[in-house]
């Protein structure tokens, strides 16, 4: 089974970055990305009954890590993840 997560910049400063993320507009949680301690914090879980919310926590997370080891933490409005 294929799938999508959208992940849309919510804000971000010199401490943290937040995207929403989720298979849909409609359907998003909330995964922060403390810059300093490079820790990961889920504000808002995804309200998904064919997918569990870990396995979208660990995809947003994945991406975000691409961004600082290959983008030079240049952090986009927008990305997806495509399994």
């Amino acid at each position: 089974m294929a799938v999508y997560v959208m992940m849309i910049k919510e804000m971000e400063n010199d401490k943290k970055v937040v995207y929403k993320f989720g298979p849909n507009e409609d359907k998003l949680g909330e995964i922060e990305f403390d810059k300093k301690t490079r820790k990961f914090e889920i504000a808002e879980k995804v309200d998904d009954d064919n997918i569990s919310n870990e396995a979208y926590e660990r995809w947003a997370a994945e991406r975000i890590v691409r961004v600082v080891a290959r983008e030079d933490g240049k952090f986009p409005e927008r990305m997806s993840v495509e399994k």
